[in-house]
């Protein structure tokens, strides 16, 4: 198919959320390695193997097993569910209003706005640590206030600039970045490699089969599960044509390849400082492991990695606040998103005290709505042939996927009820004195063990799978399925103008 101008590199996308036609879908499955590669060669991974020793209690080679499992299984489910961008040719959320209606659809919209939020700001607030540090290092300029703003300023610029851009801008990026800072990573992670006390290593103790089962949950919900409502948001200019079997698997292997080395390491590096896996300043305590000279090329690598990944959130997350109603175009969208980051790095970087505590929490409560969203969205995707383009653009009364009042009721009531059972075995803290919020079942064998996220999968799935069975309007719908090839400009007009 031949490539529109709205998508090609260095060319404002203008297109906001409407599908896409498809005369203008072109690509194939391989990108979607080189995006997810991207998006997760960011140092936070090291953290997160850390976490698996200190907190834990896991050995290197447990930590391996679960890093292996957590990452390239929940990019798996991304991949999965990035089929229904290469069906429909919109991103995830929109495509949601076909499965939750177009006023039910709110909810899980809202939930994942504020998830793109949270991830930005983590990535905003630790690319500001990285420059600040590679300011000192490279050239003496100590840490104050206004420096610290103006490199959050520079982070953010970076990133409105590609997200600005648009999809095709990011789609180049993301590959030939990745060879650039993909090479910086592994000269530092040879380096870190090479400082391991291999004999704390090898000495460990093998730690309990529970903490593995929530080692996984808690890497999947890291990693994967913040990002399986964005697949299709870069799924949606390919052919309908690409097999979905290729997507699941340059996802699962983009993601899973980076996440492994750099969770493994993580794990390795806990063995000589137990304390990274708590560090309020993640990019300082690796930093400090580094000499000068060294220092350089792994803060470099840092604020790209970085930089990768948040531009990837930051473009889904102007499709989802236009998704969620906000009358604006895409580009606008982007902008009012960074400066709500912005507001948050400043508070993470100046006023918080704890930067990873807060950021373990803030995953561990979000990934319980979104987890249960996945899994009424996996079985309406199974059962779906296809999606209305126009009825996806109309938020009116009369649009195909109004079902009840605007609601599609089974959807609505099996992502409810997973996410309050999900909850009952969730704790979420920053530590053993400050609980955030705790479930009357989080010290069960179930919440202790880490499995309320598959709890709150498995009863989404299930519960929609049935009620979707008595609902005569989901019954209607799905009986009507028809593919539609173009969206009306008039339709396009109502979301983006």
């Amino acid at each position: 198919m031949a490539v529109s101008e709205n998508d090609r590199v260095g060319t404002v996308e203008t297109r906001g959320i409407e599908p896409v036609p498809d005369t203008e879908r072109h690509g194939h499955a391989g990108q979607m390695f080189w995006t997810w590669f991207a998006a997760n060669i960011s140092i936070l991974g090291l953290p997160l193997g850390a976490a698996l020793v200190s907190f834990r209690g896991l050995n290197f080679w447990q930590a391996a097993i679960v890093a292996v499992l957590g990452s390239f299984g929940s990019f798996a489910l991304v991949g999965a569910l990035s089929i229904g961008g290469k069906r429909g040719g919109a991103p995830a959320l929109t495509l949601s209003r076909a499965v939750f209606g177009v006023r039910g659809n709110a909810g899980p919209t809202l939930v994942t706005w504020l998830s793109r939020l949270g991830w930005e700001t983590i990535n905003t607030t630790t690319a500001a640590f990285a420059l600040l540090a590679l300011l000192d290092v490279a050239f003496g300029i100590k840490r104050n206030t206004v420096l610290t703003v103006v490199c959050l300023l520079v982070f953010i610029g970076c990133t409105l600039l590609i997200s600005g851009l648009g999809h095709a801008t990011i789609m180049w990026i993301n590959k030939w970045a990745t060879y650039v800072f993909g090479v910086l990573n592994l000269i530092v992670i040879a380096f870190l490699a090479a400082t391991v006390d291999w004999n704390k290593v090898f000495s460990a103790p093998v730690g309990p089969a529970s903490s593995m089962v929530l080692g996984i949950g808690m890497i999947a919900a890291g990693t994967g599960i913040g990002w399986a409502n964005a697949g299709a948001d870069y799924a949606r200019y390919l052919p309908r044509k690409v097999p979905g079997g290729r997507l699941v698997a340059a996802s699962a292997f983009g993601a899973g390849i980076p996440l492994v080395v750099l969770i493994s390491l993580g794990s390795l590096l806990a063995a000589g400082e137990p304390d990274l896996a708590s560090a309020s300043d993640p990019v300082s305590a690796i930093n400090a492991m580094l000499p000068s000279w060294m220092s350089i090329p792994y803060l470099i690598a840092a604020f790209g990695g970085l930089l990768l990944s948040n531009h990837l959130s930051v473009y889904s997350a102007g499709l989802t606040m236009i998704t969620l109603g906000i009358r604006v175009r895409r580009t606008l969208a982007v902008g009012l998103d960074v400066v709500v980051t912005f507001a948050g790095g400043i508070y993470f970087i100046l006023i918080a005290q704890d930067f990873y505590g807060p950021f373990i929490t803030f995953l561990t409560l979000l990934a319980v709505p979104i987890t249960a969203w996945v899994g009424v969205f996996a079985v309406d995707l199974m059962v779906r042939r296809s999606y209305d383009s126009e009825a996806l653009m109309n938020v009116g009364r009369s649009s195909r996927y109004w079902f009840r009042g605007g609601f599609a009721w089974a959807a609505m009531i099996a992502w409810a009820v997973a996410i309050v059972v999900g909850l009952l075995f969730t704790e979420a803290s920053t530590s053993a004195t400050d609980v955030w919020f705790s479930g009357p079942l989080a010290h069960s064998w179930i919440g202790s063990n880490g499995l309320g996220w598959v709890v709150t999968l498995a009863l989404a799935a299930g519960a929609y799978a049935l009620l979707r069975r008595l609902d005569g309007t989901v019954r209607q719908e799905a009986s009507e399925q028809r593919p539609q090839q173009q969206v009306l400009p008039a339709a396009a007009a109502q979301e983006t103008s």
